[in-house]
Formats: structure tokens, C-alpha cells, sequence
């Protein structure tokens, strides 16, 4: 990712995303004075033609935002300003629900129609996050880029991908910081375990997310998404498990922050394909290919 970008999106994220806009989002607000130094920015126009970004760039912006839980819909307004050459705050909706709905200027399908005319009744997802349900007046059909239902599911990997890693830091810093029997409980040998499969599931959610994301302009870009969002989704269950029992009953409380990290996790699991979804897609591209071609395929996605 361009280092200029990364460094941009942290500090602005860090100084911008604190607990009291995560949890005034989480109650119905749109954060207007972050989209407001997001834009100022131009980091809504990363990925699009004339910016001087790649699609690579979008997804590494969003792992960065995956990190701080940023409660804007930047996946969808950095996928449809790519795709549509546009700068406003395009929300994208799948099902009929899209992100901050309420607050958007435009709405897009991913089935590629648009409006700016919309009627919104509002909902949330399981993290707090805004969902809701869109009915379009008076849409227009535009043409979507290839694979946009894939995209999109990478923008969920990258997020979680994000997420993970903030939530194995904050797990190593809590066990490291935590006493109990007079030593921190990172000295435990039962919790360095545990830390180590974290480690382990983070890293390999990170691996499958850059294959992906690497994998932008092959023709094996669909198969490489759903073996990231597979994988990424397992580790999403597991570390959000052991964060928790890592953390102890402290974990559980709304005060601490963690769950606004786990939360996404868990949400952001069931948009655009659990693994199921993708396992069984996976599944029928190996099986029609035959035997002797597993190898191959393996191989096409890695």
C-alpha cells in the first residue's frame, strides 16, 4: 500500500475514532465530522480512476480501518466511487440493506442500479452498525465492473483482516499487562497457548486476505475472495473466542473495547457469504474441474 495513504488513514483514524463516536454511531449517528476529514482527505477517492491508487490500495485502506472499527460505510463508497467514477457517499445495499442508508447521498445494488431517491427505514447489524432497508424510487441501471459481488466480499476479509490484528494486539498487551498470583498472565503457560493459536489464525486470516487482494487483476480473483473470506471467517470465530476468555469476565463489559472489535467480526462474518457460502462454491469449481486438476486449482488461488 502507499506509504503516504497508510500513514494518512492511521493518524486520521486514531485521532478521529475514539469510543465516544464508536458508540454515539452505534446509536443511530452518522459521524459526520469524520466523513468530513475522511473527504478533506481524498481517501474516499482511493481506488478510483485519476487517483493515482490501485484497487490494492482500497483493500489495504480498508484493513486499516478494520483496525480502528471505523464506523463509516467506506467499503461501499471506495467500491461504488471506483466503479462509478464518483466522489459523493455512495452506500451500496445487497438484500434490499445497505450501510448508512440514512445518511447517503446515493444508493447502489450490487444487481447495478442507482438512485438518489430512496425511501430508508433504518436498522442495525449485530455490531450496532447501521443496516437499512432501502426501497429505490425511480432507479437508473449502470454497468458494474466484473466480479463486484466478489469485491465486495473481499471488503468484508479486508475489514475483519483488520479487526483481527487489533484484536490480537490488544490481547497481548491485556495478558502482558494483567497480574494474577503476583506475575502477569501472559507467563501462564495455558493463556501463552492460547495467544499462540490467536497469533496463528491471525496470521493466516492476513495471508488469505493479501492473496486476494493480490489476485485483483487474475482470472482467478472470485476463487482467491472466496477462499479469503472462508478462511478469514473461521479465524474470525476463534480469535474472537479466545480474546474473550483472554480478557476474562473484564472482556464482557461494555466498557472495555474489545467488543467493538468482536462484534464487527461476527457481523461482518454473515455479509456478502458466510463460509458455507463460499466453501460450496469452491466445492462445485473443484468438482467440475475433475481430479486431476485440484492440484492446479490449489495452486490458481494460492
Amino acid at each position: 500500500m502507499n506509504g503516504l495513504i497508510a500513514d494518512t488513514a492511521e493518524r486520521i483514524f486514531s485521532d478521529h475514532v475514539d469510543r465516544g463516536v464508536l458508540d454515539a454511531a452505534e446509536g443511530g449517528e452518522f459521524p459526520d465530522a469524520l466523513w468530513d476529514v475522511v473527504r478533506e482527505a481524498g481517501l474516499h477517492l482511493v481506488g478510483s480512476p485519476g487517483s493515482g491508487t490501485e484497487d490494492g490500495d482500497l483493500y489495504e485502506l480498508l484493513k486499516v480501518a478494520g483496525r480502528h472499527a471505523v464506523p463509516l460505510p467506506l467499503a461501499e463508497v471506495l467500491v461504488a466511487n471506483s466503479s462509478l467514477d464518483e466522489a459523493g457517499l455512495t452506500t451500496i445495499a445487497v438484500d434490499g440493506v445497505a450501510p448508512w442508508g440514512r445518511a447517503a447521498d446515493r444508493v447502489l445494488t450490487v444487481e447495478g442500479e442507482i438512485s438518489g431517491d430512496f425511501d430508508v427505514t433504518e436498522g442495525a447489524n449485530l455490531a450496532g452498525e447501521s443496516r437499512d432497508r432501502i426501497k429505490l424510487r425511480d432507479p437508473r441501471r449502470v454497468d458494474l465492473p466484473a466480479r463486484f459481488y466478489e469485491r465486495m466480499a473481499l471488503s468484508r476479509a479486508a475489514l475483519m483482516a483488520g479487526a483481527l490484528d487489533r484484536i490480537l494486539a490488544m490481547a497481548i498487551d491485556y495478558a502482558t499487562e494483567r497480574e494474577q498470583f503476583g506475575r502477569p498472565i501472559a507467563k501462564f503457560q495455558a493463556v501463552q497457548h492460547n495467544l499462540a493459536i490467536l497469533a496463528g489464525e491471525v496470521a493466516a486470516a492476513r495471508c488469505a486476505c493479501d492473496g486476494a487482494i493480490m489476485s485483483a487483476a487474475s482470472p482467478n480473483f472470485g476463487d482467491a475472495v472466496g477462499a479469503a473470506k472462508t478462511r478469514v471467517g473461521e479465524a474470525a470465530g476463534i480469535v474472537a473466542e479466545i480474546a474473550h476468555q483472554v480478557h476474562g469476565a473484564m472482556g464482557f463489559t461494555h466498557e472495555h473495547s474489545l467488543h467493538h472489535f468482536t462484534r464487527r467480526l461476527w457481523a461482518w462474518r454473515d455479509e456478502y457469504g458466510r463460509e458455507t457460502h463460499w466453501q460450496e462454491r469452491l466445492g462445485r469449481r473443484v468438482a467440475g474441474r475433475g481430479a486431476d486438476s485440484v492440484w492446479e486449482f490449489l495452486v490458481g488461488i494460492g
